[in-house]
């Protein structure tokens, strides 16, 4: 079995670190508190000190930048970071995996496939686009090895209170039949990546050196409603129908001006204004790894809410 690095321990981070574990790879966990599900070696370090993860690095196969800074901390965060973790990757010869997103390609009205350019006009969006070119530079010039594996929003069980339909902002009001506030036309069909979805494909393309040089979209399910996801949701429990309120523009905005989170969220407000879906055949059809289907994941919401 194999040596596993990931920095971070969220929502993916503690996904990803409990699948390695079960497979009986040796996993590190990198945070700066040093926190971390059991079963594995947890350090606390900064992930932009690149002398310290290297040094934690040394001798791994795979490193997984499962980092997710808030919003309004990227400009400043995730240089600093991306560089250390690239720079580790070419130190150590670890794969590098970077769960990256879909806000490179910027405002689309067609299905996303990974051969879209990246076209982002806003900071975040260029931010992650430029982190996946300057590891796609290192890769290409025979320094790392290098992937990133791309998921739209997510959801399932353990998601953070940053999910749009996760277990604290969603799941748990609807199903105490309390009305839940979304963030835009909750009939917008929308493509939504399931979490431990998100840790199989993380593993896979660690191990997998098909995966390597190039991005990949994480296996998503085809897309869905957020109204769609909540009556599913609240029938499978036996709970209240659901209640969605729409979130008016105006108020947003003005929800803007006092919260650093949330005026941030102006700039990708497009991904919920229209459709927004992703294509996942590629990865499915290189790897054999099919998305778990919404019915299933509503059972799995509900057992752990």
């Amino acid at each position: 079995m194999g040596k596993h690095v990931i920095v971070g321990a969220g929502q993916v981070g503690g996904h990803l670190a409990d699948l390695l574990v079960r497979e009986g790879h040796d996993v590190t966990v990198v945070t700066r508190s040093g926190s971390g599900p059991d079963g594995v070696r947890k350090v606390a370090a900064d992930a932009a000190d690149r002398e310290r993860l290297t040094e934690v690095t040394r001798g791994a196969d795979v490193l997984y930048n499962c980092m997710n800074p808030r919003y309004h901390e990227w400009a400043a965060v995730w240089p600093p970071v991306s560089a250390s973790l690239l720079g580790t990757a070419e130190d150590t010869g670890a794969v590098l995996v970077t769960l990256g997103n879909l806000y490179g390609y910027g405002p689309v009205d067609v299905p996303m496939t990974e051969d879209l350019p990246l076209a982002a006009t806003d900071t975040k969006g260029r931010i992650r686009a430029r982190m996946w070119e300057d590891m796609l530079a290192s890769h290409r010039a025979g320094r790392a090895r290098v992937t990133e594996v791309r998921g739209s929003d997510f959801y399932g069980p353990g998601s953070s209170d940053q999910a749009y339909i996760g277990t604290d902002r969603f799941v748990r009001p609807l199903l105490a039949g309390k009305r839940v506030a979304f963030i835009s036309d909750p009939d917008i069909p929308h493509s939504w990546t399931y979490l431990p979805d998100v840790a199989h494909a993380l593993a896979v393309a660690g191990t997998d050196e098909r995966a390597w040089g190039r991005a990949w979209h994480i296996p998503t399910a085809p897309a869905f409603t957020p109204r769609t996801f909540a009556e599913r949701l609240c029938k499978t429990a036996g709970a209240p129908a659901p209640r969605i309120t729409r979130v008016p523009r105006p108020v947003f905005n003005a929800i803007g001006v006092v919260s650093p989170m949330m005026r941030e969220l102006r700039s990708t407000r497009y991904q919920f204004d229209r459709p927004y879906i992703l294509d996942s055949s590629a990865f499915e059809t290189t790897f054999g790894l099919r998305p778990t289907s919404m019915d299933d994941a509503v059972k799995a919401v509900i057992a752990a809410a």
